[in-house]
């Protein structure tokens, strides 16, 4: 009878760190392992990384675009002939075209 009560006392005072532990370790997996985990966290800071570069060169694209097109506008001769002899790929006889550096 002792026995018996002892090993119902034992389990009784078990219930609280096992219920505990069991919860920790839940929160735990999810908080590794999870969707928002720290694993999920490191690939979303890689794809952003990803994106940024992807942005910062559509930005100095842009820029360049922006840039003779200001030119275009400003109508620079110079300009017009290099996109007229790139389009036509053509010039006059003894004519030797010289392409220049984009802006």
């Amino acid at each position: 009878m002792r026995i018996k009560r002892s090993v119902a006392r034992f389990f009784t005072l078990m219930i609280l760190p096992a219920v505990t532990i069991a919860v920790v370790g839940y929160f735990g997996t999810y908080a590794i392992w999870g969707e928002r985990g720290v694993l999920a966290l490191e690939d979303a800071h890689a794809k952003l990384g990803v994106a940024q570069d992807q942005l910062a060169q559509l930005n100095e694209t842009k820029a360049r675009l922006e840039h003779r097109i200001a030119l275009m506008d400003q109508g620079d001769p110079d300009l017009v002939e290099e996109l007229a002899r790139t389009r036509l790929m053509d010039g006059a006889p003894g004519q030797v075209a010289i392409p220049r550096d984009a802006h």
